[in-house]
């Protein structure tokens, strides 16, 4: 009997077949091919469309805008980030009466359009002015700042309480018990032990919210603040340039663009020892 080697198998495999023009790759390159079209046609058109003019007068403007827009969008995603903590801890509390005080403040804020809920704060509780001055707030609440920051950070407080809440629970009980066998206390295995593992977890659903909270951050020119959006706007009520607008987009898109690449940054950096 003739025995076959390993030498003799790899010469008698037939060669590997080439990849398939399936129709879902035939399709996958084609809507890549669009998107590459439309980048190139749009450089080629911000090009050919440039007015030096345009960008040293409104270039300064755009600048503060965007300063206006990027310290909305820290301030309340701090800030929703330390309320959402507790909002998270009552969520999954024994208590009813917290859990459905919990439910109910997630269910509202992520139920209804951040617009709507910037609208009943600014225009909403200026209407019950007296009782607010006489609560010595209305110096807060007739500043259009102050309420898109309050409204932000309510809004994304929600929605990081349900992130953080889904971190906490993937965190494996066995956790809890070593750390009672290990004679440690309830809170301070949550904040040493849980916490910080779930902050991991939830370290790639918070670039998501923060990505979409600037997006969502261009609603507040409406309330008078000139951040980017509402610089961009003056900007096309002066001139009736469109080109306002695709500038306006092509910022926001690279600032899209930092955000997530220094987030996979930092996921790297901070899941390192993971990494086997």
């Amino acid at each position: 009997m003739t025995t076959v080697t390993s030498s003799d198998e790899a010469v008698l495999r037939p060669p590997a077949l080439p990849h398939r023009w399936t129709r879902a790759r035939v399709a996958g390159y084609f809507l890549v091919g669009l998107w590459l079209a439309f980048f190139i046609g749009l450089a080629i058109y911000l090009y050919g469309a440039w007015n030096i003019g345009l960008i040293e007068t409104y270039g300064p403007k755009y600048w503060s805008g965007l300063k206006t827009t990027l310290t909305l969008v820290a301030i309340s995603f701090l800030l929703g980030m330390i309320i959402s903590i507790p909002v998270a801890i009552a969520g999954l509390s024994k208590n009813r009466f917290a859990r459905r005080l919990s439910g109910g403040y997630v269910y509202f804020f992520r139920g209804t359009p951040l617009l709507a809920q910037v609208f009943l704060i600014y225009y909403g509780l200026g209407s019950f002015r007296p009782q607010l001055q006489d609560l010595g707030l209305w110096g807060f609440f007739r500043d259009a700042w102050s309420c898109a920051i309050l409204a932000f950070t309510l809004n994304t407080a929600a929605y990081q309480a349900v992130i953080l809440r889904g971190a906490i629970k993937s965190v494996s009980t066995g956790q809890w018990e070593a750390a009672s066998a290990l004679g440690l206390s309830k809170r301070v295995t949550f904040w040493k032990i849980i916490l910080p593992q779930a902050l991991i977890v939830a370290l790639r659903p918070y670039g998501n919210e923060l990505i979409l909270l600037l997006k969502g951050s261009a609603i507040v020119a409406i309330i008078t603040i000139y951040d980017l959006m509402g610089e961009t706007r003056r900007a096309y009520a002066q001139t009736f340039d469109f080109q306002t607008y695709l500038w306006a987009a092509v910022i926001y898109f690279v600032i899209v663009e930092l955000i997530r690449n220094l987030w996979d940054w930092i996921e790297r950096r901070l899941t390192r020892h993971l990494i086997r």
